[in-house]
């Protein structure tokens, strides 16, 4: 065993993950694959006896029969060339169909445990992040393969051994020693080739970092939304630049690797035209001497040949160790995610007696790596049938809060209970969040029609255009749907046919919309992080009238930048240096003359100096 090889436990078990993925496709398929693929194999060693047959009746010719007798042996060569073409014609379909079904399914699972994910702060980490693109088995370039290519690519190195054994009983029929004496040297070929493969890929995932960067620099020089900034500043001859930067510190390394595997397979020439040569130097020393039969020596000179033929330049190698790869980041995933794919008793009903009562105790988070806790010994009471309304300066935690209360983060230290006093990882985040609606301040813009992106808001529950309706004219949308050109199905993206591009604040009142229908179908919470930043005042002033009227029935959390918007909350609390300082109605602030209210002094003035939004680096977020 090379010494960087897996052990061979593991190869085993490799060998058996592909062939389970080979017969998922399908029995019957996988069957009429398999048995094409290994009658294939035979056709080398049925042609050296074909033709070995051809010469003993060449030799053998007389006058009386003619070409009769060589008729046989014709329409057999004939019928194994017709046979090879035939089952290489009705395998590339049968192949494709099979890669496609494993590929398929096996990318749907990929994508099903990285959603199944509760939270997403092992989505967030890079190593995560590359080990799905790698999961993912999406070819971008040569050296990428897919599962399906490597459960095909397992067939092949059976098919190929299959084919070998059959070689070896050709050649057995002159002697014994001339199996060991040819199969050896091609065996050590095949597993030199695989180990230069095995080296290559390994390399190859060495290189994802910068192959990462490369695509990030390539996916920004064709986007339409950075061709503006590439075009105003001109820096798309830099950007190209950086792109070819990380090509190349890719590339080197590979090259170099290459250029040693093109001189190994100088070296391995001797290893294959010695035993060759002293194998036909033998069959033809012993035909001379009569010790064999002209039809035995040529089929074993011919199939001879033909074995060395069957060793590749290790295409099938690559294809299976790339595959796997995929299939092993898959499995790093699965370790990842597998902790933190399942919520506590799926059985439980989702909404529960509610109160609709949240409370965070004691709570405290960091980021991973982080020398100072963002939050530290919070404590909050979110109460049903209330506007709270968060505030606090840049960096003081309060995006943060918001993904505690949804779930996507889990607290380092202290809990946080709803209802009744139940933990929320007891009472389950998916159900918790069935609950909730909340609008992010880096909300995601779908490329979708605008009915699309609103029933988002609420995907288990059936369209409903009255809802949408009633939706739209809370969030104020109805103006916006009057001018586009297919109303609620526009698709919301000037890409797609017949579709448009929105502004910020635009697409803010699609994501209001979203959060509200959400409400109108059965959520008990709605959260808004900065839902008005995009807004001008006046439309932020109508839209915030409309979402405190949401308060008589559902509870509300608001973050926003603007003081004078959130004075209309029926408790304001603020948050600094991971904790909450203050906390009552915008009048009890001002009152306590602290920092709120000396923040609430500092945007009225400038306010009525005309600025319209807080560009200060001491302001609100």
């Amino acid at each position: 065993m090379l010494p960087s090889d897996p052990p061979i436990g593991r190869q085993i078990a490799d060998s058996l993950r592909l062939w389970r993925l080979l017969w998922s496709a399908g029995h019957r398929t996988a069957a009429v694959i398999i048995v094409i693929r290994l009658t294939k194999q035979l056709i080398p060693s049925a042609t050296a006896l074909v033709i070995g047959e051809l010469v003993r009746r060449v030799a053998e010719l007389d006058k009386t029969e003619g070409f009769r007798t060589l008729l046989w042996p014709l329409a057999v060569f004939g019928a194994l060339l017709m046979v090879g073409h035939a089952a290489q014609a009705i395998m590339e379909p049968l192949a494709y169909r099979t890669q496609q079904r494993i590929d398929g399914a096996h990318r749907a699972a990929v994508s099903r445990l990285v959603a199944s994910s509760r939270t997403i702060e092992v989505l967030e980490r890079p190593t995560t992040q590359d080990l799905i693109r790698q999961a993912n088995a999406d070819p971008h370039e040569y050296t990428e393969r897919t599962p399906g290519q490597a459960a095909l690519a397992e067939l092949d190195r059976a098919a190929d051994l299959f084919g070998f054994i059959a070689i070896g009983f050709v050649v057995g029929q002159f002697s014994w020693w001339l199996v060991p004496l040819l199969l050896v040297p091609a065996a050590v070929c095949v597993r030199l080739r695989y180990r230069q493969r095995s080296d290559f890929i390994r390399l190859w995932r060495a290189q994802l970092p910068e192959l990462s960067k490369a695509d990030r620099w390539q996916e920004m020089l064709v986007s339409p939304g950075a061709g503006k900034d590439l075009r105003i500043f001109g820096f798309g001859d830099w950007a190209l630049s950086r792109l070819m930067g990380y090509h190349m510190a890719r590339n080197e390394p590979m090259l170099a690797l290459w250029k040693r595997t093109i001189r190994h397979q100088f070296w391995m020439i001797p290893l294959v035209a010695v035993p060759l040569a002293v194998a036909i130097a033998a069959v033809a020393a012993g035909a001379v001497h009569g010790e064999v039969t002209i039809a035995t020596a040529t089929s074993v000179v011919t199939a001879s040949s033909m074995l060395f033929t069957m060793v590749g330049a290790g295409d099938s190698a690559l294809t299976r160790l790339s595959g796997l790869a995929g299939l092993n980041a898959y499995d790093t995933l699965s370790d990842l995610f597998g902790g933190d794919a399942a919520d506590p008793r799926p059985g439980a009903r989702a909404g529960g007696d509610s109160s609709g009562l949240m409370r965070f105790d004691q709570v405290r988070f960091s980021y991973p790596g982080a020398a100072k806790a963002v939050l530290d010994g919070l404590d909050l009471t979110i109460r049903p049938g209330e506007l709270l309304a968060i505030v606090g300066l840049n960096g003081a935690g309060k995006s943060t809060l918001i993904k505690l209360l949804s779930g996507l983060y889990e607290p380092t230290g202290g809990r946080i209970v709803v209802d009744d006093g139940r933990d929320l990882s007891e009472l389950g985040v998916r159900r918790w969040r069935e609950r909730i609606s909340v609008v992010f301040q880096d909300f995601v813009k779908y490329e979708l029609s605008v009915a699309d992106n609103i029933a988002l808001g609420r995907p288990g529950v059936a369209l409903d255009r009255s809802v949408l309706e009633d939706a739209a004219r809370d969030a104020g949308l109805r103006p916006l749907l009057d001018q586009l050109p297919a109303g609620w199905e526009t698709p919301l993206a000037r890409s797609r046919t017949g579709g448009v591009d929105l502004s910020g604040g635009e697409w803010q009142q699609i994501v209001l919309t979203r959060a509200l229908y959400a409400l109108r179908t059965g959520a008990e919470l709605l959260v808004l992080d900065e839902p008005t930043a995009h807004l001008d005042v006046r439309t932020e002033f109508d839209v915030f009238q409309r979402l405190a009227e949401q308060r008589a029935k559902v509870g509300v959390v608001l973050i926003s930048h603007r003081l004078s918007t959130v004075r209309q909350a029926d408790r304001i609390v603020l948050l600094h240096d991971g904790r909450i300082t203050e906390t009552g109605t915008h009048d009890e602030l001002v009152a306590l003359r602290g920092q709120y209210a000396t923040m609430f002094a500092l945007q009225a003035e400038r306010f009525q100096k005309g600025y319209q939004h807080v560009t200060a680096e001491e302001e609100l977020l």
